[in-house]
């Protein structure tokens, strides 16, 4: 049976996956995670439900590839993905954990490379994420997690501020290369045209 299973295999064009299920799941979860952020700042709670939620996108990458990828999973997963880091990054401006400033930065760049990818795709160039792009997603999960964490938020402030920022540095060159990678792949499809 668990073969079975094991060998089930999505199309890309599907929508309900066990992926997508726990992507979705996450973002559902989101919404009382952030309110409850937003009102408490750092706690135990709050960090063992960020804990969940960071390490949820790895599962629902496992279950993508065992399954199979398909579009509404590579759309929606990115979106989770965003919608966690930043949701839980301007909680804790409201909560007076973060200074404004840098999650501006990075939400900034965050949209404007999600539009930017888009404008891409229209005209059928894929500009795939870097290696770099997942480091930059694990150092803004990491801020996140040591601003919600008691000791670092009341004692040593600076922990959680230095990997925000980071955090923001990794987030512009990551954004530069994935322009630059779009030019050129624009650039060699125009010399083909």
């Amino acid at each position: 049976m668990s073969d079975a299973a094991d060998r089930m295999r999505y199309g890309a064009s599907a929508l309900a996956t066990p992926a997508n299920a726990i992507t979705i799941a996450r973002m559902a979860l989101a919404v009382p995670f952030l309110a409850f952020v937003a009102n408490g700042g750092s706690s135990y709670w709050a960090l063992a439900a960020w804990t969940v939620l960071a390490f949820s996108d790895g599962l629902d990458g496992h279950l993508a590839r065992k399954h199979g990828t398909t579009r509404s999973g590579a759309f929606l997963d990115p979106l989770a993905d965003k919608v966690l880091v930043l949701g839980a990054a301007w909680a804790l401006v409201v909560s007076g954990t973060f200074w404004w400033v840098p999650v501006l930065l990075i939400t900034v760049r965050e949209i404007g490379i999600s539009v930017f990818r888009s404008w891409y795709a229209r005209r059928g160039i894929a500009v795939p994420a870097r290696y770099s792009a997942k480091v930059k997603t694990v150092v803004q999960e990491l801020a996140i997690a040591f601003a919600l964490l008691p000791p670092i938020a009341e004692h040593a402030e600076w922990v959680h501020v230095s990997i925000l920022w980071a955090a923001v540095v990794l987030t512009i060159g990551t954004g530069i290369s994935y322009v630059t990678d779009g030019h050129r792949s624009f650039s060699h499809t125009g010399d083909r045209g």
